[in-house]
């Protein structure tokens, strides 16, 4: 299967910051998946959180705070092993996705936005569309969620953009989400993965592609199961 770098190379690197995408194609890993939420000026931002405690250490939201601020923020301070840094601090500031864009040169990116109520999933889908289409990257990118709010934005919004559906829970329908929305490609927590789901996506002539795994035996597991990528 093909491998996507999860956050860039959450692994080794501090998660969804420039280093972290850099080094991951210096590992040969030329796709990746990343989450995008809004800064309050409206710029797409590489984030995973709601808040930014977890990564940056400080207090409050993305939301709340503008693009400039928050690029002045170091998102490595709770990553404890070595990483390649940068020459200057902050070492791994939050970045735009137009600073990826700009600087990394991947096959294709799997971007995940976030659930965000109405109004702002269809901003944020507008601001990738744009983003997208500035850099030329339509064919290279799908955008996915695990809200319907967003993936329904962007079935309206950007019906152009290859689309995702993110499932996490045994209750949901993979199947039926992906339908629903029109989507080319099914994230789906390695752990829903069974034989029957793997042919009945290929039936559908969906792209599975299952996160987060990272122990070899359960990659090998996985890939003889027939599955299309691994993030």
């Amino acid at each position: 299967p093909i491998i996507y770098g999860h956050r860039g190379a959450k692994g080794e690197a501090p998660e969804n910051t420039l280093c972290s995408f850099q080094h991951c194609l210096a590992q040969g890993v030329t796709r990746c998946e990343l989450d995008l939420r809004l800064a309050q000026d409206g710029v797409l931002m590489v984030f995973h959180d709601a808040t930014l405690k977890r990564t940056t250490g400080q207090t409050g939201t993305l939301a709340a705070s503008s693009s400039t601020e928050l690029s002045q923020l170091d998102a490595s301070v709770n990553f404890n092993r070595a990483y390649p840094q940068a020459a200057t601090p902050p070492y791994c500031p939050i970045p735009t996705l137009e600073q990826l864009f700009q600087q990394c040169a991947f096959e294709h990116w799997q971007l995940e936005i976030k659930g965000v109520a109405r109004a702002q999933a269809k901003a944020t889908v507008l601001a990738v569309k744009h983003l997208v289409e500035r850099y030329q990257l339509t064919e290279q990118v799908t955008l996915t969620s695990a809200s319907h709010q967003v993936l329904r934005a962007a079935l309206q919004w950007a019906p152009e953009l290859s689309r995702g559906c993110v499932v996490e829970w045994r209750w949901q329908d993979p199947l039926a989400m992906a339908k629903r929305y029109d989507c080319e490609l099914l994230a789906l927590n390695w752990k829903l993965c069974t034989p029957r789901l793997v042919e009945r996506s290929k039936d559908k002539g969906l792209h599975l592609s299952l996160w987060t795994v990272n122990e070899p035996k359960q990659m090998l597991r996985l890939a003889n199961m027939g599955v299309d990528s691994l993030i």
